[in-house]
């Protein structure tokens, strides 16, 4: 049984949110909160598995609530699931740095939210290669901060791990880089794990983050040959 708990202001949005997932036979819907202070004391008394996260929300927002709950000394981390819209790239982009496991889009279908959950659960990311290039490089062109110097920590990977987090850069899946690569999704994940360790990092999304600030990857580029 995974346990989620739904965070968003609006109490008719929250209401059908719950109603849709509690009838769902593996989910249970351990508890709702309306602003992201009632999230953070929520979720250490409740411990869920995913927490379903809404972005903009008077008070806290999402992105503070995410980053103080998976910062928070416990030995449970939840996974959290951003939900948002088009327009709040930025909003967007911060959540991938602070850990975020995941976004979709408010007008998500809803067995494609309840397959979001469920994937989030089992560990695995949840980002929409097509959509997770154009949140982050609208972010980067929209950006007027300087580039960011490129991590010491990129000369320590080896040129597998570097070509693994470049094309994870990319938004391209494990599947996906497999096969490019002609090696087996095991393999992937274990030099993204690697890759992932040396630099500090400890998602997927952050990881994307950083192949972008740190200049591995250039917003408009196109994915590199095999």
């Amino acid at each position: 049984m995974i346990k989620v708990i739904v965070v968003d202001d609006q109490i008719l949005v929250r209401a059908g949110l719950t109603a849709l997932l509690r009838a769902v036979p593996d989910l249970d819907v351990v508890g709702e909160a309306a602003g992201g202070e009632e999230a953070i004391a929520l979720a250490a008394a409740v411990r869920p598995d995913v927490i379903l996260m809404d972005i903009r929300m008077p008070g806290m927002n999402g992105v503070t609530a995410t980053e103080r709950i998976l910062s928070a000394d416990s030995d449970h981390r939840p996974r959290v699931l951003i939900l948002t819209t088009f327009d709040l790239d930025k909003y967007v982009y911060n959540a991938l740095r602070v850990g975020a496991s995941g976004f979709l889009l408010k007008d998500t279908p809803p067995e494609r939210l309840i397959a979001a959950i469920q994937t989030i659960a089992s560990g695995d990311m949840l980002f929409a290669p097509s959509v997770t290039r154009r949140l982050i490089e609208a972010y980067t062109r929209q950006s007027d901060q300087p580039a960011a110097s490129p991590s010491p920590a990129l000369a320590s990977l080896t040129a597998r791990e570097s070509e693994v987090l470049k094309l994870v850069g990319h938004a391209l899946s494990n599947a996906e880089i497999a096969a490019r690569l002609c090696v087996s999704e095991a393999t992937v994940k274990t030099h993204l794990n690697r890759a992932m360790a040396k630099l500090g990092v400890s998602s997927r999304a952050q990881a994307v983050s950083l192949a972008y600030e740190s200049g591995l990857v250039t917003p408009g580029q196109g994915i590199p040959s095999a």
